[in-house]
């Protein structure tokens, strides 16, 4: 009997290798707005944030105009096409298909918005595999639990059954918060002490590793 029911995905660094689009993007946002332009390294920190909260953070403001301007100029440049577009993770394909076959229900909890989950699920092709999505535009931002409640409850499942996969402490934080296990993966922006030290269970080197640990559980 497996421990867990339904697996619940992060997106933008568990899944996705987005993180040098998103530096790009954040990065010509500012320069399209007149603000300063935020390091890589800044703008690293937010990713996993709703892109409203991620701004105020990373611009210092909470001047609602000023954030919704910033905002509109990253989706501009994310669903346009002057920057190159991000690609799976290794082994992501191969991994969901795995885990769908052998029964397990799969979940997205991002911090993306609908469009943006919308358009990179079509853009990769795996849309059809996950049974509920969450995005940051339709509950509060992670680390607030409510896009993982709200998926538990879509799946009927209880929180002992569910397990989150994420790159970051929002991700940690967030299943702690909806009493859900968590498992960190290293390939994204957080490192794995940060990851252990927001109470993930253990953390992954690649998503390759993941079936193998969940037949030890």
């Amino acid at each position: 009997m497996k421990k867990y029911e339904l697996i619940v995905f992060d997106w933008d660094g568990t899944l996705m290798d987005s993180e040098a689009r998103i530096v790009a993007c954040m990065q010509l946002a500012a320069d399209d707005t007149g603000c300063s332009r935020p390091a890589d390294a800044e703008v690293r920190e937010i990713i996993g944030l709703s892109l409203e909260k991620a701004v105020s953070l990373l611009f210092e403001t909470r001047d609602q105009e000023e954030v919704s301007t910033i905002v509109n100029a990253y989706r501009d440049h994310w669903l346009g096409d002057n920057v190159p577009h991000s690609r799976l993770f290794p082994h992501a394909n191969e991994v969901i298909a795995l885990l769908e076959e052998d029964g397990y229900l799969l979940a997205i909890a991002t911090g993306k918005s609908r469009r943006g989950l919308d358009k990179v699920l079509t853009e990769c092709g795996l849309g059809p595999r996950f049974h509920a999505s969450r995005c940051a535009d339709e509950t509060f931002s992670k680390p607030h639990p409510q896009m993982l409640e709200e998926i538990l409850v879509d799946l009927d499942t209880e929180p002992e059954k569910a397990l989150v996969i994420g790159d970051t402490e929002y991700d940690m934080q967030m299943a702690s918060n909806a009493r859900v296990d968590a498992l960190g993966v290293i390939h994204g922006v957080h490192s794995e002490a940060r990851l252990l030290q927001h109470g993930a269970l253990g953390v992954l080197r690649g998503l390759d590793e993941l079936p193998s640990w969940l037949q030890q559980q």
